[in-house]
């Protein structure tokens, strides 16, 4: 177990409670915003219950519980890095964050499969595939890809928000402490795993 601490002039200057409150005003934001279009597909499925059923079969659920059990991992990967960082354990929190990264990069490739498959078959926004299906059918369809293609933005802003703190981790600039940036990163993170918890039975598994 590692127990360097390194301290920095710009660390006197900092104040953690302000940077974690404005995390937390950022998730609340962002739950707005996702909890607006949860709505809006909540009133588009009560008005076409039958399209949204038969259009929810051409996806794969397998594919989606395969995503969502990566996600629950990678919940679990930042949430041990940060017990390791408080515990002045600096090896096992770059470990873990280099973890979830990866089951990050695996979601996002996955992710491409699924839409490469319906891409391949002219199904994606704007093409005459889509603009043949009836309403019902193309509503669920320009809601999937555009909240899921939106979910997939987050993973990649999440995987860049969590390389940044890998690399002050490693540098030193993150230790047991000083850690808000790596409270912050597994907060986001959790936000991101939170919604796609949402996502996966909205469009995967109705019934």
């Amino acid at each position: 177990m590692e127990t360097v601490t390194h301290t920095h002039p710009a660390d006197a200057h900092r104040d953690d409670t302000a940077s974690k409150i404005g995390m937390w005003l950022f998730i609340f934001t962002e739950i707005l915003l996702f909890g607006g279009l949860f709505i809006v597909y909540s009133v588009y499925r009560y008005m076409n219950p039958v399209a949204f059923h038969l259009a929810h079969e051409e996806l794969s659920i397998t594919m989606g519980f395969i995503n969502t059990i990566i996600l629950l991992v990678s919940s679990a990967t930042v949430a041990i890095s940060i017990s390791a960082m408080q515990k002045n354990d600096r090896r096992t929190t770059m470990l873990m964050l280099v973890a979830t990264l990866i089951l990050a990069a695996v979601f996002l490739v996955n992710k491409y499969f699924e839409w490469g498959g319906k891409f391949e078959h002219g199904l994606y926004p704007g093409s005459d595939l889509m603009k043949s299906l009836s309403n019902g059918d193309m509503l669920f369809f320009s809601l999937y890809f555009f909240m899921t293609g939106l979910h997939g933005v987050h993973i990649i802003i999440g995987m860049v928000l969590l390389a940044i703190t890998l690399a002050k981790v490693r540098s030193g600039r993150v230790n047991g402490g000083s850690y808000a940036l790596l409270e912050n990163s597994g907060l986001y993170w959790h936000l991101v795993d939170l919604i796609w918890i949402f996502l996966f039975p909205l469009f995967y598994l109705i019934h």
